[in-house]
């Protein structure tokens, strides 16, 4: 059965409880009415501890792609400062520091990542701003005065986020930090561009609270009256308890330079049954009755257009082409050979290359450790002999007309040379 994009419009607040993407707030009949009456500012924060963003990312900036259609004024805060510390959220170690540079790096890749959900630019653009530029030069005790007074460590421990980091790892005074630091972002940013809403997935809910908390305490002491609401979006799990993101494959990274059209698809595929629903509406305006009738009838085919709207949607309409004419001669097929497999063609200047190298510029491998690992496992194989060497070297000649590569038992690529 095909989904269509039937349906009449439906206002913000009713389109997030219709399509279950409103899992808590500090003040829903508060955010119901700002929603319904005025145009807001709403936040939502990352750190940018990797340089592009997988799926698994990517739910809060869907949720904001929606706040923007609406007309409603999104902010993307990056985590240049807090980023340093490491958020103890669903951790059970410290998370390493990154040093400057990579921070900067990071930054950059997440930007970039960020438009392909939001319009930086035209009418109603999203901002980026980086906490770093306000904590930058603000003295410790100048900020515990102004904001770790209003902190009571008991209450703080009983927050999932640190008691659950007792418990498995134990907590350092470093990342306690942490929450301190968020509150004080929303408190920045409302009085900065009038924010109102913070919003993040449910393992940020603690985080998220904090802030709200140091608003309604602030505004005791100043005699204000400023709007500070937290709301969060559900985890997008797998049934194991994970977080989606991420395939036996690797990330499921939202970057072409990254993943392979092919790959990325298919980890779409991938997707739990459990978690299918979800995944349509988040990423795609499909109505939610339509969603539910469909994966009620053909469970496989609602799969097989998920991945083919989200590829659509992340990486164009001619990646969602290939990718699934790709798995549809795979899988049609009862046996694989040059005339019918994924296909990646690249650009070698010499004569010769390297075979971890040729696989993981092919992206049929995340790196070279894992086709070292591979080969050791016997779970390479080339033009239907298996891989022994991992020295091998490649004669660009040889690519041509193209050599298969095979990767456990399902997993095929003809690599040749553009």
């Amino acid at each position: 059965m095909e989904l269509t994009l039937k349906g009449q419009f439906m206002g913000l607040f009713e389109t997030l409880k219709d399509r279950n993407l409103l899992y808590q707030t500090t003040d829903e009949e508060k955010l119901k009415y700002l929603l319904t009456h005025e145009k807001i500012t709403v936040y939502s924060g990352t750190d940018p501890t990797a340089d592009s963003l997988h799926i698994g990312h990517c739910v809060p900036c869907t949720i904001l792609r929606r706040f923007q259609q609406a007309g409603h004024k999104v902010i993307i805060l990056v985590g240049g400062a807090t980023a340093a510390i490491g958020d103890p959220s669903g951790k059970t170690d410290m998370r390493p520091m990154l040093t400057k540079e990579q921070l900067e790096h990071n930054i950059e890749g997440i930007k970039r990542a960020y438009s392909k959900f939001l319009r930086f630019d035209g009418d109603n653009p999203a901002i980026i701003v980086n906490n770093a530029d306000w904590f930058k030069g603000y003295d410790y005790v100048d900020f515990m005065r102004d904001v770790g007074v209003h902190f009571n460590v008991n209450k703080m421990m009983t927050n999932e986020i640190y008691s659950k980091r007792i418990q498995e790892g134990g907590l350092t005074f470093f990342e306690m930090g942490y929450m301190l630091m968020q509150a004080y972002d929303f408190l920045y940013l409302n009085k900065k561009y009038n924010c109102v809403l913070q919003w993040g997935g449910a393992d940020q809910w603690g985080n998220i609270v904090a802030g709200a908390e140091l608003g309604r305490k602030m505004n005791f002491i100043d005699n204000k009256n400023r709007i500070m609401i937290g709301a969060t979006n559900p985890l997008l799990l797998t049934p194991e308890g994970k977080k989606m993101g991420k395939t036996e494959k690797g990330a499921i990274w939202i970057e072409k330079d990254k993943i392979s059209a092919y790959d990325f698809y298919q980890g779409i595929y991938q997707t739990p049954d459990a978690c299918v629903e979800m995944m349509f509406a988040l990423f795609t305006d499909i109505p939610m009755d339509e969603v539910r009738n469909v994966i009620k009838q053909d469970i496989v085919a609602s799969k097989k257009r998920l991945a083919y709207e989200i590829t659509k949607f992340i990486r164009g309409e001619s990646d969602a082409i290939e990718a699934e004419n790709m798995s549809k001669n795979l899988f049609s097929s009862t046996s694989i050979n040059k005339d019918n497999a994924p296909t990646v063609e690249l650009e070698i200047n010499d004569e010769q290359i390297g075979l971890l190298d040729l696989l993981t510029s092919a992206k049929f491998t995340q790196s070279n450790g894992e086709a070292r690992r591979l080969i050791e496992q016997k779970g390479l194989s080339m033009n239907g002999n298996v891989i022994e060497d991992a020295q091998m070297k490649i004669k660009a000649s040889d690519l041509k007309d193209g050599i298969l590569f095979k990767k456990g038992k399902k997993n095929y690529l003809l690599i040749k040379l553009k």
